[in-house]
């Protein structure tokens, strides 16, 4: 298991539904060591603390393995005209992992990189500011239905990361897989 990239950002305006609202969704790969902190990761910024960030959702990790499914999800929906890649840090994660699967993780795991500590918090949750930045109106229904969501994570031991880290996992209590936390939460909004 690994880092294949860090990604931060800055708040900007994306237009959603002829409103212009502040996101920090739009990620960009980092070189080099990133400092992090309890907050999260050093020139990274969430634009709704309220619903991102903060102590236990201060760093946002999401497998690679989904993207190809993302892709082809955007294509068949009309929101993408070319069979191009999905960059890193598109789906508004600072941790581009290989190698680590949501129904490998539970509540409390910890992974273990050589400069800092994370624990596993929650699943991330879909919102409308996902669905405009997927391209279509379904993205909030698909993640739901796919699980393919991502994990949030606290700083248990700030340090640094960097694309190319190594990591383990070291198992918590092993009372609630992200999965089934997922699989759990209402989408009645999304129907």
């Amino acid at each position: 298991m690994h880092v294949s990239h860090v990604n931060t950002g800055t708040a900007q305006p994306l237009s959603i539904q002829g409103r212009r609202i502040l996101s920090a969704t739009g990620k960009q790969p980092v070189k080099g060591p990133v400092s992090v902190g309890r907050m999260g990761l050093s020139g990274d910024e969430q634009a709704d603390p309220s619903v991102h960030g903060g102590l236990s959702k201060a760093v946002y990790a999401y497998p690679q393995e989904h993207l190809a499914f993302w892709q082809a999800q955007r294509r068949e929906h009309g929101a993408s005209l070319f069979d191009e890649p999905l960059p890193p840090g598109f789906m508004g994660e600072n941790l581009s992992l290989h190698g680590l699967l949501e129904t490998e993780v539970w509540v409390g795991d910890r992974l273990h990189f050589p400069h800092c500590v994370l624990r596993v918090t929650e699943p991330r949750q879909p919102c409308f500011k996902f669905t405009a930045v997927m391209g279509f109106a379904q993205a909030g229904k698909v993640m739901a239905q796919s699980g393919f969501c991502g994990l949030y994570l606290a700083v248990d031991q700030p340090g640094t990361l960097e694309a190319g880290d190594v990591f383990s996992l070291e198992p918590g209590s092993r009372g609630l897989g992200i999965a089934q936390a997922f699989a759990g939460k209402r989408w009645k909004h999304l129907r």
